[in-house]
């Protein structure tokens, strides 16, 4: 994967599975996923790490539990989500995204 230009749209358009990102590069010891979304993901967290998400295409919400809020993303907008800090993404139409987090990071998370 290393010196390689990637494509990010011809990327999403291989992907069948909403929540199953694939890995497109890698930075150091750092992941660069994409990942088509669509309906809502379980609450989970990420305790020993940050989790940033890139809104490529659609809308995307991230709730959180602590504080109670929820981050609305648009189109050419991300969030990181803060290591241990609980969270649900929600897609109502299907979203595309860009995930960077490193490399041994489950993206399913830990439980609640």
């Amino acid at each position: 994967m290393r010196d390689r230009k990637v494509h990010l749209r011809a990327s999403l358009e291989r992907l069948t599975e909403a929540w199953a990102p694939e890995t497109v590069a890698h930075v150091n010891d750092y992941d660069v996923r994409v990942a088509k979304l669509h309906g809502t993901y379980h609450w989970h967290r990420h305790g020993d790490t940050d989790e940033l998400f890139l809104c490529l295409r659609g809308g995307l919400i991230i709730q959180l539990r602590d504080p109670v809020r929820e981050v609305v993303l648009t189109e050419d907008e991300l969030y990181v989500v803060p290591r241990g800090v609980e969270h649900r993404p929600i897609a109502h139409e299907e979203a595309h995204v860009l995930l960077f987090e490193p490399r041994t990071t489950d993206p399913a998370g830990d439980p609640p």
